[in-house]
């Protein structure tokens, strides 16, 4: 009698596991069953966060190129510039900057040098010279920086908004994992793989696009900054220079 029971007990059990996991078999995890499994707004979720992926992955290369660009110039630009201009040879400093227009001090530093060139036919420099310099430095100053930031605040609205793009799939798939079971009228593997695998595969692309873009995003504005500075550290010598200079003309 004991032995009746227990085999019963185990062909319901076994029979509840098959209802549960009806139709397992056709179930695909694979990046191509995947796809073939989401909807059509899934798809579409997942094509826009490629897109943005591409997209933030051109202006990674673009900008990492660009700085490493004008780092390895400035570090020929600074010394051959300042040898130069202790020898008091300004055109010569000029030639050396616009050898060098990759480099982010060369772009100041040559805006400063040709706009004191333009008044230094006069006798005597006076203090507007030394004005004009300064503001010619400053406009400078911030177009490079615009230039140097070119791209980053599309690289900031994507690593910011991935995840939520990521997550209006994983909407959409539990909502059509819910319609699954509505239509299939069972709780098995099957009703819901295409919904479940909508829901993951959107969360995991969203992370996945996110990360990368903010993580690069931070770094870049550390290195824009760290240009910031060195540009205005230039900026300050060369407006100390023509300062010695017009104080050499008037002894």
């Amino acid at each position: 009698m004991f032995v009746a029971n227990l085999a019963a007990l185990t062909f319901s059990h076994m029979s509840t596991a098959t209802w549960i996991f009806q139709g397992e078999t056709a179930v695909g995890w694979d990046p191509i069953s995947l796809w073939h499994q989401m909807g059509i707004l899934a798809k579409i979720v997942v094509v826009i966060l490629f897109i943005m992926s591409g997209w933030s992955i051109g202006v990674m290369i673009d900008r990492w190129m660009a700085f490493s660009a004008a780092r390895k110039q400035s570090r020929s630009f600074a010394p051959a510039v300042a040898g130069a201009l202790r020898d008091g040879k300004i055109d010569e400093a000029i030639k050396v900057a616009e050898r060098n227009k990759k480099s982010h001090l060369a772009k100041v530093v040559t805006a400063g040098l040709m706009e004191f060139r333009a008044h230094q036919e006069s006798g005597e420099i006076p203090g507007e010279t030394i004005e004009a310099s300064k503001r010619a430095l400053e406009r400078t100053e911030a177009i490079v920086h615009a230039e140097l930031k070119r791209g980053l605040g599309g690289l900031a609205t994507i690593g910011s908004t991935a995840p939520f793009v990521g997550l209006f799939g994983t909407v959409v798939g539990i909502l059509n994992a819910f319609k699954g079971i509505s239509q299939e009228k069972a709780t098995g593997l099957a009703a819901v793989a295409g919904g479940i695998s909508e829901a993951l595969v959107t969360t995991a692309i969203g992370l996945f696009v996110a990360i990368p873009a903010v993580m690069m995003f931070n770094y870049l504005t550390g290195r824009v900054e760290a240009f910031d500075v060195e540009m205005d550290n230039s900026s300050s010598e060369l407006i100390d220079y023509f300062l010695k200079r017009r104080g050499m003309r008037r002894s």
